[in-house]
């Protein structure tokens, strides 16, 4: 009882210092469309937005705080194509475009930036310029409009082997198309949240399956 009191005051505490939050809800873990809505403060900013996630849904992943939650559901690994649930620091925002204006740090994706996702790697999970010597990674400039504007979401921060990498907010592939692992929307939906998002507000993306929406509502209540 005390151990799930502190994990549930710790989350608290990280909501009370976010002030924009990204809700990301599912019906269930197993499907491959989620609704996202986005508060600032205590107010409904943008609401009801479509999203895609993982291809084969959600599992656990790891966040910055936890969210008390059965042992026995699915976590997330690499390559298992499952969007990662929890609590999560929006970090960086990425597009194909060299010039910007927006309120968290940017990352201009030239053909030479890579993310790695070799769990073997010394750089898993980060974006880097590339050395050559990689052995498994994907290009941020990609050859399709998925990743012309995106956010890096900070899923397995400490880069835990076969945790899961390079999870982002970006551009949907088309209407409705499932995700690898990340979450993907419109464009129009992604610039005006990209626009909206700044950093001395703390902005924080909290993925989750309905059955975690009430504890997540009563937190964000209090926040």
């Amino acid at each position: 009882m005390i151990k799930s009191f502190l994990i549930l005051l710790n989350t608290s505490i990280l909501l009370f210092s976010s002030q924009q939050i990204l809700l990301v809800t599912a019906d269930d873990f197993n499907t491959s469309k989620a609704s996202l809505n986005c508060y600032e403060d205590d107010k409904l900013i943008f609401s009801n937005i479509k999203v895609n996630i993982g291809r084969t849904g959600l599992a656990w992943g790891l966040g910055d705080h936890s969210i008390q939650h059965d042992s026995r559901e699915p976590i997330k690994y690499e390559g298992d194509g499952k969007a990662p649930i929890g609590i999560f620091k929006l970090t960086d925002i990425f597009g194909y475009s060299s010039v910007n204006n927006f309120s968290l740090p940017y990352l201009y994706t030239s053909k030479e930036l890579i993310c790695v996702d070799d769990s073997k790697s010394n750089f898993y999970n980060q974006i880097i310029q590339a050395h050559g010597n990689e052995k498994s990674f994907e290009y941020m400039k990609r050859k399709d409009s998925q990743y012309t504007l995106g956010v890096v979401i900070g899923h397995n921060g400490q880069a835990i082997s076969r945790r899961g990498s390079c999870i982002f907010l970006h551009v949907q592939k088309e209407e409705g198309a499932s995700t690898a692992g990340c979450t993907s929307m419109k464009y129009g939906d992604l610039k005006k949240i990209v626009n909206w998002l700044d950093k001395k507000k703390k902005p924080l993306l909290i993925q989750v399956p309905k059955k975690y929406l009430q504890e997540v509502k009563e937190l964000i209540k209090k926040f």
